[in-house]
C-alpha cells in the first residue's frame, strides 16, 4: 500500500495556527502575569454580587440607563437593517444578474464596505464624539455605520444562497426583474433575513452597552463610572439590569423566530448538517400562512412603534449634522492628519500586531471549547426530562437536578455575554498585569456566552431520527452522544467559532483601549496624545489584520461545508 503524501499548500493553515499559538505563548510567558496585590479587590467585587445596591435613587438611574441602552439598540438596528438590505441588493450576485446592476459598481461597493465593517463601533463612537460631541447621534451612528456593512454582507450571502427556482420561473414567463425579485426570491429568503435581523438586534444591544463606556450614556456608562469609583454594589445593580434586559430580548427574539419558523439566529449554510424541519410538522399550511402573515404585520407595527418611541426618548439633534461647529471640528481633524507618518517603529508595530492576533486566537480558542461544553448543558434536549441524558421515566430528584443544571448554565452564559468585554477586561486587570492575557480572558468570557447560546440552538435543532435509530439498536446515552450527536454538531460548532473569531478580532481593539494590550493599547495612547497621524496608521494595520482574519475564517467555513 502506497502512502498518500500531503501537498505542501495544505500545510500553511496548521503552520499559521501554530505560529499564533507560539506567539501567544511567548507574549504570555515572557513577562509577569499575576498581580497578587489585586486579589482583595477582585474578591470584593464578586462578594458585592450577593448584595447589590437596591436604593430607590440608584434603581431610578438603572431604569433610565436601561431605557437609553434599549433605545440606542432599536434605532441602530432599524437603520442598519434598512441600509444593509439596500446595500445587499447592490453587492449580491442576484443584483448583478437579475436587476442589471453594473459589475464594476457592485465590486467597488463591496470592497468599500470592508472598511466600516472592520472598525469596531466603539472606535466609530470615539471618532464621532470629536465631531458631534456627546449627542445621542453618536451612539446611533456608531452602531449603524459598521452594522450596515455587516448586514449588507450577510444579507447578500442569504440572497445568493436562497434557491432561485421561483425567481427564474417568473423571469422565463416574461415577468419583470424587479417583480421576479420581490415575488420569486424575497419571500423564500425572508425567514433567514428576519432571523439575522433579530440576531443583529441582540448584537446592537451589547454594542449600545459597550458604547456607554465612552460617555454616551446607558447602562454601560453607569457600570464604568461605578467601577472606576470602586462602588461594586452599584456595579452589580447595573449588571443585573443589563442581564434582565438581555434575557428579555433573548427570550422575545427566540419566540418570534420560533413563531415565524426560523431555526437559528444566524445560518452559516452548512449543507451537510442535519437539522430538523419545522414547517413539515404543521398540518394546516394555509391557516399557518394566514396566521404568520397576521403575525408579521403585528411585528412590523410593534417595531415601527418601538423605533418611534426610541427616537423620541433619546432625542437626537439632527441639526448637529450641519452645525458650523461640526464643520470646524471635521476640518481640524483632517488638518491634524498631515503629515501622514507613523509614530512607531516597524518593530513596535509588528509586535503589537502579533499581540493582537494572539489575543484574538487565544480568546476564541477558549470560548469555542467552553461553548461546546456548556452548549449541551443549556440545550433543552439533553438534561431536561425526556432528553438524551434524562430519558423518561425519571425520578423527581433527577428531574430537579436536570432543571438545575440547565438553569445554572443558562444563567452563567447570560452573565458572560451581558457584561461588555471592556468591563470584563477592567475586572481582570485587578489580578492580571496589562498585556495579552487580560484581554484574551475578557474576550473569551464574553464570546463564551454568545457561542454557548448559538451552539445550544444547534443542539436543540438536531434531527432526532438518527439518534432514535441508535437508541433503538441498544446504544447507551454516551455512545449516542459520541457517535450520533458530535458528528452532526461539530462542523457547525467550528463554523460558529470561526465566525466569532472575525468578531473577536474587531473586539481586541476595545479591550486594548482599557489597557489590555495589542494595537488597542497603542491606539489608546495615540488618542490620548492627540496623535491623529499615528491613529490612522494603527487603524490601517488593524484593518489589514481584520481583513486577513475575515478571509481565513471564510475559507475555513467553506472547507467545513465539504466535511
Amino acid at each position: 500500500m502506497t502512502s498518500k503524501s500531503i501537498p505542501l499548500r495544505q500545510l500553511w493553515l496548521p503552520s499559521a495556527c501554530l505560529l499564533l499559538m507560539v506567539g501567544g505563548g511567548l507574549a504570555l510567558f515572557t513577562r509577569s502575569l499575576w498581580n497578587l496585590n489585586g486579589w482583595p479587590q477582585f474578591l470584593e467585587f464578586w462578594q458585592a454580587s450577593l448584595h447589590p445596591d437596591l436604593t430607590a435613587p440608584l434603581m431610578a438611574t438603572a431604569w433610565q440607563g436601561l431605557l437609553t441602552t434599549l433605545a440606542y439598540a432599536i434605532c441602530g438596528t432599524a437603520l442598519s437593517v434598512c441600509l444593509g438590505f439596500v446595500g445587499s441588493i447592490f453587492i449580491s450576485d442576484v443584483g448583478r444578474q437579475v436587476l442589471g446592476i453594473a459589475p464594476h459598481f457592485s465590486q467597488g461597493l463591496k470592497s468599500l464596505l470592508v472598511v466600516p465593517r472592520a472598525i469596531h463601533e466603539m472606535l466609530w463612537g470615539l471618532l464621532l464624539i470629536n465631531v458631534w460631541g456627546l449627542d445621542p447621534l453618536v451612539a446611533i451612528a456608531a452602531i449603524t455605520i459598521p452594522f450596515s456593512a455587516i448586514v449588507a454582507k450577510v444579507f447578500s450571502d442569504i440572497l445568493d444562497d436562497t434557491p432561485h427556482q421561483a425567481l427564474e420561473a417568473i423571469r422565463q414567463s416574461g415577468g419583470r426583474p424587479l417583480n421576479a425579485f420581490l415575488y420569486g426570491l424575497l419571500p423564500s429568503a425572508s425567514t433567514n433575513l428576519l432571523s439575522y435581523s433579530f440576531y443583529r438586534f441582540e448584537c446592537s444591544l451589547r454594542s449600545a452597552a459597550t458604547l456607554g463606556i465612552i460617555g454616551v450614556g446607558g447602562l454601560g456608562h453607569e457600570i464604568f463610572l461605578s467601577l472606576q469609583s470602586l462602588q461594586y454594589q452599584q456595579v452589580w445593580t447595573f449588571i443585573y439590569a443589563l442581564m434582565i434586559l438581555n434575557g428579555v430580548i433573548d427570550w422575545s427574539s427566540a419566540r418570534c423566530r420560533q413563531r415565524l419558523g426560523c431555526q437559528t439566529r444566524i445560518s452559516l449554510h452548512l449543507k451537510n448538517t442535519p437539522i430538523k424541519q419545522v414547517h413539515s410538522q404543521r398540518p394546516e399550511p394555509e391557516r399557518s400562512f394566514s396566521n404568520n402573515l397576521l403575525y408579521c404585520i403585528l411585528v412590523v407595527v410593534v417595531l415601527v412603534g418601538a423605533v418611534a418611541w426610541s427616537w423620541l426618548y433619546i432625542g437626537p439633534d439632527l441639526a448637529t449634522l450641519v452645525a458650523p461647529q461640526t464643520w470646524r471640528n471635521s476640518q481640524q481633524i483632517f488638518v491634524e492628519l498631515w503629515p501622514l507618518q507613523p509614530s512607531l517603529t516597524l518593530l513596535e508595530t509588528v509586535d503589537a500586531s502579533l499581540q493582537t492576533l494572539s489575543m484574538a486566537f487565544i480568546a476564541i480558542l477558549g470560548a469555542g471549547c467552553g461553548g461546546i461544553v456548556f452548549s449541551f448543558g443549556t440545550a433543552a434536549n439533553f438534561f431536561l426530562p425526556g432528553g438524551l441524558f434524562l430519558p423518561q421515566p425519571a425520578s423527581l430528584w433527577h428531574q430537579g437536578l436536570g432543571r438545575l443544571i440547565v438553569g445554572a448554565v443558562r444563567l452563567f452564559l447570560l452573565i458572560c455575554r451581558s457584561v461588555p468585554a471592556p468591563i470584563w477586561a477592567l475586572v481582570m486587570l485587578f489580578i492580571v498585569f496589562p498585556g495579552v492575557l487580560p484581554g484574551a480572558i475578557a474576550l473569551g468570557i464574553h464570546n463564551l456566552g454568545i457561542l454557548g447560546r448559538l451552539m445550544a440552538e444547534v443542539n436543540e435543532n438536531l434531527d432526532q431520527k438518527p439518534l432514535a435509530a441508535l437508541q433503538a439498536q441498544g446504544a447507551s446515552s454516551p455512545s449516542v452522544f459520541l457517535y450520533g450527536v458530535l458528528p452532526m454538531t461539530l462542523p457547525r460548532f467550528l463554523a460558529y467559532s470561526c465566525y466569532r473569531w472575525e468578531v473577536g478580532m474587531r473586539e481586541t481593539v476595545i479591550v486594548g483601549l482599557v489597557g489590555a494590550g495589542g494595537l488597542g493599547r497603542l491606539l489608546s495612547e495615540q488618542l490620548s496624545s492627540f496623535d491623529s497621524s499615528g491613529v490612522v496608521w494603527t487603524l490601517g494595520c488593524f484593518i489589514l489584520l481584520s481583513l486577513g482574519v475575515d478571509w481565513l475564517s471564510q475559507y475555513l467555513r467553506q472547507q467545513l461545508q465539504l466535511i
